[in-house]
């Protein structure tokens, strides 16, 4: 069920909107996961499931990437500042994080349902 062609390609995609255009996030999501549904091109089940997939997989890999970059800080000696302010923020940052995979999983899942169906028609 799950094309990780699609998933590769729109979990890339996620991340770079999150990374890149995070005011316009919203209209990038609904893009991505149209995208994403449409590659899947198996129906409106698949693509709602490659879409929410790749949103969940966007999600990972861009908090993975802020505690790399909140804990390292550019320097060496960063190091150690970043990883205590992250520890001291982990358990607050973690609700933020469920917070976006729920977010990224909805909206990217329900415009992938809308581009596999328009997949699967032709």
């Amino acid at each position: 069920m799950t094309k990780w062609s699609a998933v590769f390609v729109g979990f890339i995609l996620a991340v770079f909107v999150k990374s890149f255009f995070a005011q316009y996030e919203f209209v990038g999501l609904l893009i991505v996961g149209f995208i994403t549904g449409y590659i899947a091109h198996d129906g409106a089940l698949s693509g709602l499931w490659n879409a929410a997939v790749a949103g969940a997989l966007g999600t990972i890999i861009t908090a993975i990437l802020f505690i790399l970059v909140a804990t390292f800080g550019g320097s060496f000696l960063g190091a150690f500042g970043g990883l205590t302010g992250f520890t001291i923020s982990g358990i607050a940052s973690i609700f933020t994080i469920i917070g976006d995979l729920i977010y990224y999983a909805i909206v990217m899942g329900i415009t992938g349902a809308i581009g596999g169906a328009i997949a699967s028609k032709k």
